[in-house]
C-alpha cells in the first residue's frame, strides 16, 4: 500500500502543474463554462488515480515479465523462435498502451472516421512488434545501434515520400507507442537481455535503443496503411464539449465501453504470461498470484484513466485551445506552448522510470535530474514550434522533421554510444499518455480556430515534434559529457 501511495503522490505533484495552468488560463483568456470546469477537475483526479495504479500494476506485472522474458529469450539458441517471440510481446504490449488508444481514437475523429480506432492500434503495434524483433536481434548479435538506427530513419524518410497524408499522424505514432505501460516492459525486456552479455560495457550500452527502435516500427505500419487509404480529405471535428447536462453524464456514458476496452487490452498479455509460467518461467506461486494482482491493478489504472480522460480531459484541452486562438495573440499561443511543452514533460509517467533506470545502470554517473531538465527544454521547443506551425501558414511538418533527424544521424557518430540508445529511448519516452491526450487536443482546438489550418497537417505532429526534440537535446548532453571527459584527461596528462 505504501508503494501504491508513493505512485499517487508522484503522479498527483506531476499532473498538478497542468491543472493550475489550465485554471489560470481559464481565468485570463480562455473562460470555461462551470460544468466543463467540474468535469476537468473530476477527469483530473480519475487520471491521476488511474496513473497511480496502472504504474503499480506495471511495477508488480510488467517489469518482472520484461526481466523474464528478456532472460528467456536472450536463453534460447534459435533464433527464430526469439524473433516470433519478441514480434508477439512488442505488438501486444503496444496495441495495450494508453497513449496508442488516445492517439488512434483522435485521428479517427479528426479523419471522418475513414479508418478504424482499431485498426490504427493494429498497424501501429504491428510495426513496433516487427523493429522490436529487430531490435533484439542487434542485442543478441551485438550489431552497431548506429547502423541500425541509420537504416531504419532511411528507411522511414523514403517511404514518407510515397504516403505523405499521414505522415504527422504516423510520426506521432513513435510517441504514441511509448508510454505507461511499453517503456517499462521494454527496458526491463532489453535489460534482462543486455544482462546475458558478460562485457559489463556492451550490457550497459545495449540496456538503451530497443524502446526507440520498437516505437520507431510505427512510423512504419502507418504509412503502409496509408498507402491503401486517403486521408487528404477530412471533416469538421466535432464541437467542443458544452456544459450542458449532468456533471456526471458523460463519465458515466464511458463507463461500458472503457471496461470491456480495458479488459481486452490487458487479456493477451495474461495469456502470454500463464503460458510462459507453464512453459518456461516456472515461478514460485506466490511470485506468480503477484503478477496476476499486479493486472487487476493495471486494469483499474487503464479503466480509471480512459474514463477521466475521455469525459473530463480531452474536451477541455481542445476548448482551451481553441479560446487561446480566438484571442487573437500570436505571442501569447507560442509562450503557452513553450510553458506546456515544459510542464508536461514532468507529467509523463514513463520519464521517471526511465530516468531512475539511467541512473541505476550507469551507478549514477549520469543523473537523473541532468536528463530531465534536457527534456524539459527538448519538449518545451516541440511544442512552442508545433503552435508556430498551426499559426504561420506554409510552414510544415518536414520543414522540422527532415532537418531534425539529419541532426539526430549526425549526432550519433560524434556523441557516445551509450548516449545514441538513451537519446532514441527518450525521444520515445516523453511522448506518453498527457502528451497524446491533453496536448494533442490543446493543438487540436488551436488548429479548429484559427481559418487556414487543417487538424490532420497542422494539429497532428505535435507528438513527431516531442519524439525528435528530446533526441537531438540528450545526444547534446552525451557530446557534452565526452568533451568534459577528454578535458580531464588532458589535464590529467599535463599533471604528469
Amino acid at each position: 500500500m505504501n508503494a501504491l501511495m508513493m505512485k499517487f503522490k508522484d503522479v498527483f505533484f506531476a499532473v498538478f502543474p497542468v491543472v493550475v495552468l489550465v485554471v489560470i488560463l481559464n481565468f485570463i483568456v480562455a473562460p470555461l463554462e462551470t460544468v466543463l470546469l467540474i468535469r476537468f477537475f473530476i477527469g483530473a483526479l480519475l487520471l491521476i488515480a488511474g496513473l497511480s495504479f496502472l504504474l503499480h500494476g506495471v511495477d508488480l506485472t510488467f517489469l518482472p515479465l520484461g526481466d523474464n522474458m528478456g532472460d528467456a529469450l536472450l536463453k534460447s539458441d534459435k533464433l527464430g523462435l526469439v524473433v516470433i517471440i519478441s514480434f508477439v510481446l512488442g505488438f501486444f504490449v503496444v496495441f495495450a498502451e494508453p497513449s496508442v488508444q488516445a492517439l488512434a481514437e483522435q485521428v479517427a475523429e479528426a479523419a471522418g472516421n475513414i479508418v478504424s480506432t482499431v485498426l490504427i492500434r493494429i498497424v501501429v503495434a504491428a510495426g513496433a512488434g516487427v523493429l522490436m524483433a529487430l531490435g533484439m536481434m542487434r542485442i543478441l548479435k551485438n550489431f552497431s545501434i548506429r547502423i541500425l538506427m541509420s537504416i531504419i530513419l532511411a528507411g522511414a524518410l523514403v517511404l514518407s515520400f510515397f504516403a505523405p497524408d499521414m505522415l504527422a499522424i504516423a510520426f506521432d505514432s513513435v510517441g504514441a507507442a511509448t508510454g505507461a505501460i511499453t517503456v517499462p516492459f521494454i527496458l526491463a525486456l532489453a535489460k534482462g537481455a543486455s544482462a546475458m552479455n558478460k562485457d559489463s560495457k556492451t550490457a550497459e550500452e545495449d540496456s538503451f535503443g530497443l524502446v526507440g527502435t520498437t516505437a520507431l516500427g510505427a512510423v512504419f505500419g502507418v504509412l503502409i496503411l496509408s498507402l491503401f487509404i486517403s486521408a487528404g480529405d477530412t471533416v469538421e471535428s466535432s464541437a467542443a464539449l458544452t456544459g450542458s447536462g449532468s456533471v456526471f453524464d458523460p463519465f458515466f456514458a464511458e463507463i461500458p465501453a472503457v471496461a470491456l476496452d480495458s479488459m481486452l487490452t490487458l487479456l493477451p498479455i495474461i495469456l502470454m504470461l500463464l503460458i510462459f509460467q507453464k512453459f518456461k518461467f516456472k515461478l514460485h506461486k506466490r511470485a506468480f498470484l503477484k503478477m496476476l494482482v499486479g493486472f487487476l491493478y493495471a486494469y483499474t489504472g487503464l479503466f480509471l484513466f480512459f474514463v477521466g480522460v475521455n469525459a473530463g480531459f480531452l474536451n477541455v484541452g481542445k476548448t482551451i485551445g481553441g479560446s487561446l486562438a480566438e484571442f487573437g495573440s500570436d505571442a501569447l499561443i507560442i509562450i503557452v506552448g513553450f510553458v506546456l511543452g515544459m510542464l508536461i514533460v514532468l507529467t509523463e509517467p514513463a520519464v521517471y522510470v526511465f530516468t531512475h533506470q539511467i541512473e541505476d545502470i550507469t551507478n549514477g554517473h549520469i543523473k537523473r535530474k541532468t536528463v530531465l531538465i534536457f527534456l524539459a527544454i527538448g519538449v518545451s521547443f516541440s511544442v512552442g514550434l508545433s503552435m508556430l506551425r498551426i499559426i504561420v501558414p506554409g510552414i510544415m511538418l518536414w520543414h522540422y522533421l527532415l532537418p531534425g533527424f539529419a541532426a539526430a544521424a549526425v549526432l550519433m557518430f560524434i556523441t557516445p554510444k551509450l548516449f545514441v540508445g538513451i537519446g532514441f529511448d527518450s525521444g520515445a519516452v516523453a511522448a506518453g499518455p498527457m502528451t497524446a491526450t491533453f496536448v494533442l487536443a490543446f493543438a487540436r482546438g488551436i488548429s479548429d480556430a484559427t481559418e487556414h489550418a487543417d487538424p490532420l497537417t497542422d494539429a497532428f505532429g505535435i507528438i513527431a515534434m516531442v519524439t525528435i526534440m528530446p533526441v537531438i537535446a540528450l545526444q547534446l548532453l552525451g557530446f557534452i559529457y565526452k568533451l568534459k571527459l577528454q578535458k580531464r584527461r588532458g589535464e590529467k596528462k599535463n599533471d604528469i
